[in-house]
């Protein structure tokens, strides 16, 4: 079933400046890129983006973490998109992430790990809309 999802390449990810590798590494795996753009976040819009997190104690160091710098804001298009983005960027602890995923070839620690990805159909259906408009997504063959 092809699906889209969001992955974001977040302020470490960005200090480390692998952006094209890590962009490359989706493309060679089959996805298509439909959306892409430099984006500064903003408080309000990660209340609503992890609201899961909002009443924990860690919140405020998502948010200083996540606003420190511009992120890279992508949308991937395939088969299975959601589950081969997981694959290639692997859990979100590095340290438990297989060698060759981005995660453990690039990440730190759990929030140092470089990249954000949608974790189901749902999300990603509310991540495109917090951060893309529709215009903004195309489609294509290639």
């Amino acid at each position: 079933m092809v699906e889209r999802t969001v992955v974001l390449i977040k302020p470490d990810g960005m200090e480390k400046h692998v952006v094209g590798t890590i962009i490359e590494r989706f493309e060679k795996a089959g996805l298509k890129l439909v959306a892409l753009k430099m984006v500064q976040l903003a408080q309000p819009l990660l209340e609503v983006w992890y609201a899961h997190h909002k009443d924990k104690p860690f919140f405020g160091d998502i948010v200083a973490q996540m606003t420190s710098t511009p992120v890279v804001a992508m949308v991937l298009e395939g088969d299975s998109a959601i589950q081969k983005v997981f694959d290639i960027c692997g859990p979100t602890d590095p340290a438990q992430a297989a060698p060759g995923t981005i995660r453990k070839d690039f990440g730190e620690s759990k929030p140092k790990n470089v990249v954000h990805r949608s974790d189901s159909v749902e999300a990603a259906q509310k991540e495109i809309g917090l951060l893309f408009k529709p215009e903004e997504l195309f489609s294509f063959q290639g």
